[in-house]
């Protein structure tokens, strides 16, 4: 409805202000701060003299009084008492004091009593339902913040609609992720949500990726494109966080952080960087003369998946996994080609080495795996648990407290507490002994074990 804001300013009869210039004067207004009687912001009659209405409330200088009036009742407020600027301009006063018809003011904040303005307002016929009446004529129909709200958290749940289609090891992190706003932020609006957890659910329900391949390659045959998954892009951002959970990847920063997440899931940057110490493996001529030489050998990814792909073989049923290279390193100086074979994780399992023992456990091998007696460490044995079979070795609880009771000296546990499924009781002596081992002080165990198995 349009409103003529450039109207003449409203007659002066006797002191009052009239909405024009051949209306009858406005009879005196009660003081008395009465609630003002009408409709609704939502039911609010429009059938005013917009022309009038425009000369008494349009002019320019009333826009934060109309604003004002809006706010209040987007909130469902009644409207009484008063509306003040602290700090009016000359334009300001001049509207405000031509609309209430009093002397003019100079000085100090300008304050209008909202049930005079009302009053005014059905009083002249300009609006026989009064302000708020009167506002919906000027600016348009008012919406409830109450409804605006609840509209939009309608369209958000609609947006997180696509979360319940996960399989149940990703229902925590789609409860994580309403909770803690992360797709609100990146986001902003329902409309764009919507899409975005769409498209991390397709995502993460053709994870793992296997065998590994890269981003770029996943994107293209499962989203929108080979760059959907770029680095800082939204989608990224949301789907290594549930990459987090279907892994159970500890926290972290960094780009080396963000590869070695994105490789838990079998995303790659490439098929080169992925690389798995080995020792004694045999297979191919390379392999064969490391295994001679009892020398450690590094298999990248490609070399395990490639046009042409290794595929190594124990010399004896049991392949020996450790978490650090030191561990392998003493092992190949110590019994050098005696040595059973084994594989290093050199911590968080790299798609190379969950590639090689997925390989070497479908031909039978039998895995066997010690690492740091640590929350982190408890965290990777737990982590390449979801990708392949293995057995404790030298990794329970009774192995941890006899380390510890020999221990000369060890530091203090920190991080948070996490599961051990293989030997529920090694959490609980993690727990209750506060202390760390490291692998490496295990180093005369381990070997004397290599060395029986060598035999």
């Amino acid at each position: 409805m349009d409103v003529n804001h450039a109207a003449t300013p409203p007659d002066r009869d006797g002191g009052r202000a009239t909405a024009g210039g051949t209306s009858p004067s406005v009879p005196p207004v009660a003081t008395a701060d009465a609630v003002p009687t009408g409709p609704s912001p939502a039911d609010a009659r429009t059938d005013v003299d917009t022309e009038r209405l425009g000369r008494l409330l349009g002019d320019p200088g009333l826009t934060w009084f109309v604003d004002r009036v809006r706010q209040r009742m987007a909130r469902d407020r009644a409207l009484t008492g008063s509306v003040t600027l602290s700090d009016p301009d000359e334009s300001q006063r001049h509207a405000a004091d031509r609309l209430l018809g009093r002397a003019p003011r100079s000085s100090g904040s300008l304050s209008i009593r909202l049930t005079t303005v009302d009053e005014i307002l059905r009083r002249s016929g300009v609006s026989p339902d009064g302000l708020a009446a009167a506002v919906v004529a000027l600016t348009g129909p008012v919406v409830l913040h109450t409804e605006t709200r609840d509209r939009e958290e309608r369209a958000w749940e609609e947006a997180y609609a696509a979360l319940g289609t996960l399989d149940a090891e990703l229902v925590p992190w789609a409860e994580r992720i309403r909770g803690d706003g992360l797709v609100r932020r990146l986001a902003r609006t329902p409309e764009v949500a919507g899409p975005l957890v769409e498209a991390a659910v397709r995502a993460l329900r053709a994870l793992p990726a296997s065998p590994p391949t890269s981003r770029a390659t996943f994107a293209a045959r499962n989203l929108s494109g080979a760059h959907a998954l770029d680095e800082g892009t939204p989608l990224a951002t949301l789907v290594l966080s549930g990459i987090r959970c279907l892994t159970g990847f500890p926290d972290g920063s960094g780009a080396q952080w963000r590869r070695e997440a994105w490789a838990s899931a079998g995303l790659l940057k490439d098929d080169l960087s992925s690389t798995v110490l080995t020792l004694n493996l045999r297979g191919t001529p390379p392999l064969d003369w490391m295994a001679d030489a009892g020398e450690p050998a590094v298999l990248t990814l490609r070399s395990l998946t490639g046009r042409a792909p290794v595929a190594p073989v124990p010399t004896a049923g049991t392949v020996h996994l450790c978490e650090n290279p030191a561990v392998l390193s003493a092992a190949a100086e110590v019994l050098g080609p005696a040595c059973p074979p084994m594989v290093c994780l050199q911590g968080q399992p790299s798609a190379a080495a969950l590639t090689l023992l997925r390989d070497l456990s479908a031909r039978g091998a039998r895995l066997l795996y010690h690492g740091d007696f640590d929350w982190g460490g408890v965290r990777i044995a737990a982590a390449l648990a979801r990708s392949v079979s293995w057995r404790p070795w030298r990794y329970t609880a009774a192995d941890y407290r006899a380390a510890v009771s020999t221990a000369a000296e060890a530091p203090a546990l920190t991080g948070s507490p996490a599961a051990t499924p293989w030997d529920p009781a090694l959490a609980v002596a993690l727990a209750e002994c506060g202390v760390r081992v490291e692998e490496e002080t295990q180093l005369d165990d381990l070997l004397t074990d290599l060395r029986a198995g060598s035999r």
